[in-house]
């Protein structure tokens, strides 16, 4: 299981081996952070639609009808 044959595990095996899952493990965060920064203006642009739609909502409740009449 060790790398140096003698038994005993050293500093440079556990180096090496992380070193190794390090390099497997790059590349899919790579592909994540890709995924990431094409969903992130869609989510984005939702909650600005979202923000406006509930603040028309809320500005329609509140609204006052006035009216004005001329003498």
């Amino acid at each position: 299981m060790t790398g140096n044959g003698s038994g005993r595990i050293t500093r440079g095996d556990i180096e090496a081996k992380l070193r190794a899952i390090r390099d497997d493990i790059e590349p899919v965060g790579e592909q994540a952070k890709g995924g990431l920064m094409a969903v992130a203006p869609v989510v984005v642009a939702l909650l600005v639609v979202g923000a406006y739609i509930i603040g028309k909502r809320s500005g329609r409740k509140r609204r006052a009808v006035i009216e004005i009449r001329r003498l």
